[in-house]
């Protein structure tokens, strides 16, 4: 079964991972009523627009860089429970300066907890920074410049979120360009909200070495098989693909139709409490409902430690770690 399964994922927003009682502890010390959207230990929303103002709730009892440290290592501390050797986290130094802190107070507090976790666990963890597609391209142009110049050897990859539908990727190609000539690794949120085009788009200009989501790129064939043939991964997330609408249930999800085309993909958990999930259940999803085999998801862990934005000598480390913890 999946839970004795060794695990890895690419794809988690920090702030979305939040723990409802870790949020829940914070409010009551910063006095922050979070009635509205944190109730009997769930967080609470109904469409895309109050998950957004969800969300925002949330994020904003997280104040000081303890706060940070604290999530970052509540979160790894949980995944690791369930047998994940390897996490990617989602930063965004602009959470940092609305709590008031510097971007490096932020990082530095990331990076904290991410220690800490490594040290009780053993998990293993790097930092991908977001650029904010909403706030426009000078904002995901200063984000990459930061990532450029800050000192964080845990900060690895570049990547941009945020609303998919506010501009072409090609507005936003000059940050991936300054993140690509730093020497971080490039990731793109593409084909969640829109269609097929969006991805093609991300293949044409930034060229990432994957994708966020990707799954509509299932309504163009002949994209599919170019995905297929590059190699580029998906950083697939079933829960949040329903949660969201962008699939009416798991029979429609393209999971299995990507697979089976050749495509590299793997499972992530998103914004895990908000879509009420965790990873341990993506993949008891993937095997008990979308029909995977043992083999099949193990491969896709294989996948997703491939494409991990780590140094070679820690993707051989946990190359082995999955071979000799599976089996």
């Amino acid at each position: 079964m999946s839970e004795k399964r060794l695990k890895a994922e690419l794809h988690c927003h920090i702030e979305g991972a939040a723990p409802p009682q870790l949020a829940a502890r914070l409010a009551i010390k910063y006095g922050v009523d979070l009635s509205d959207y944190l109730r009997d230990g769930q967080y609470v929303w109904n469409d895309f627009s109050s998950f957004i103002a969800c969300y925002a709730a949330i994020a904003n009892v997280f104040r000081a860089e303890e706060d940070f440290a604290d999530l970052a290592e509540a979160y790894l501390t949980e995944l690791a429970g369930y047998g994940t050797i390897y996490s990617e986290l989602f930063v965004s130094p602009e959470q940092g300066l609305l709590a008031g802190l510097s971007r490096d107070g932020y990082m530095r507090a990331i990076t904290a907890g991410i220690e800490a976790a490594k040290a009780n666990t053993g998990i293993e963890c790097r930092m991908v920074m977001i650029g904010e597609r909403h706030m426009g391209p000078e904002q995901v142009e200063g984000a990459a410049a930061y990532a450029a110049a800050c000192d964080f050897p845990l900060l690895t990859g570049f990547n941009i979120a945020g609303e998919e539908r506010h501009g072409r990727v090609a507005d936003f190609a000059r940050g991936f360009d300054i993140a690509r000539d730093a020497g971080l690794k490039l990731t793109i949120h593409a084909g969640e909200v829109c269609g097929a085009f969006s991805v093609r788009d991300a293949l044409d200009i930034v060229r990432p070495d994957r994708i966020g989501h990707g799954v509509r790129a299932v309504e163009d064939r002949e994209l599919v098989n170019r995905i297929a043939d590059v190699g580029t991964v998906l950083e697939v997330c079933p829960g949040s693909n329903i949660a969201l609408s962008v699939y009416p249930d798991f029979s429609a999800h393209p999971l299995r139709r990507l697979y089976d085309a050749g495509v590299k993909v793997t499972l992530n958990s998103d914004d895990p409490p908000f879509f009420h999930t965790t990873l341990q259940r993506e993949y008891d999803l993937a095997e008990g409902v979308l029909g995977f085999s043992g083999s099949e998801i193990d491969e896709m862990t294989r996948t997703a430690i491939n494409a991990a934005f780590v140094d070679e000598a820690t993707r051989a480390q946990l190359l082995a770690r999955l071979e000799n913890g599976n089996g």
